[in-house]
């Protein structure tokens, strides 16, 4: 709330107080009257009570929550939706003190809380999910500010966790590799507590990459898969060196964890056309890309040196032609 409108809910608080001081001063004033065989000083008294509490829950809400506390949340998605909470809750409130007031069966004053509960919990049903998913995300642990996480098919670099939603500096989509958009992604913090949150550097900032080589079937496979494997090896020495640390502190944390081989390996696959080579390696998350470019130039380089290795592509074998006659229709 802006504090220009604070004047504005002064004055109509300053009404409502005026309106029971002057129902109350009326009934007692006048304290014997009857209307139609009807004692309007209940009804009064019941007004003047009404009055006062609805007094009572717009300054707590309207002046003291919206005029301080909502006010000072600076992100306004979170501003908004808890702008919205107490909006809800004031009418809430309001409809509390008028079934307290003017409904004296038990009965029911029980049915109409129940419904007037099951209206609340409906209205802010999204912002209790968003505020307990919030807390659960900083408890938790689930991520933090820095990590890159995949949360509702979207990919990105947290950049704010707020108490209703994350943003993320969103990568993928239209670009080519782990790189960034430039496009920033709200998610709402409920989606913890339904979906599937992958993170990828929660406990360790590594991850497995592959490149993909088809070469001929004439040339030197053993040659191809010796050579693509000393260069993967050569890229990654530091890289694995850390990620053997970070999977010792795997190991620490997760019980059931199995080390699995952190050095490059390279596979071999015939298919129909040519001799698939896959070089599979270790890579720092942030620099998934850049390696994979250096390590395919360098196997382009090596390829170009060797006359025993040659790139596969995409060839047809023509069988035969179809047989094709002429005919002279002039003659």
């Amino acid at each position: 709330m802006k504090f220009k409108e604070l004047p504005g809910r002064i004055l109509i608080l300053t009404i409502i107080i005026m309106l029971a001081a002057i129902v109350w001063f009326f009934n007692d004033q006048y304290p014997n009257i009857i209307l139609f065989d009807v004692d309007i000083n209940e009804f009064l008294f019941k007004g003047y009570q009404t009055l006062v509490a609805i007094a009572i829950v717009y300054l707590i809400f309207k002046i003291i929550f919206e005029g301080t506390f909502v006010r000072s949340v600076r992100d306004y998605r979170s501003r908004y939706a808890f702008k919205k909470a107490v909006s809800v809750l004031y009418f809430a409130g309001c409809l509390i003190v008028l079934v307290s007031i003017w409904l004296e069966n038990t009965q029911n004053l029980l049915v109409a809380y129940g419904l007037i509960g099951a209206g609340i919990a409906i209205a802010l049903q999204d912002f209790f999910k968003n505020f307990v998913g919030g807390i659960l995300i900083l408890v938790n642990k689930i991520y933090s500010v820095g990590d890159r996480i995949d949360i509702n098919n979207r990919t990105g670099d947290v950049i704010d966790i707020g108490v209703f939603y994350t943003t993320l500096m969103e990568i993928k989509e239209w670009v080519a590799g782990d790189q960034a958009t430039g496009r920033l992604t709200v998610i709402p913090n409920g989606f913890v507590l339904s979906g599937t949150v992958s993170n990828y550097t929660k406990d360790h900032n590594f991850i497995w990459d592959e490149i993909s080589i088809p070469i001929t079937y004439d040339s030197d496979w053993k040659l191809a898969q010796q050579l693509f494997m000393d260069i993967a090896t050569k890229e990654t020495v530091e890289i694995v060196k850390n990620a053997e640390e970070g999977i010792s502190r795997l190991k620490d944390k997760y019980y059931s964890i199995q080390i699995r081989n952190l050095e490059p390996q390279v596979f071999i696959t015939p298919t129909d056309n040519w001799i698939t080579v896959d070089i599979r390696y270790v890579t720092k998350v942030y620099n998934r890309r850049d390696l994979k470019t250096l390590l395919s130039q360098h196997i382009l380089e090596a390829v170009e040196k060797s006359d025993k290795i040659k790139i596969a592509s995409a060839t047809f074998d023509i069988v035969a032609f179809p047989e094709v006659r002429i005919k002279d229709t002039k003659g």
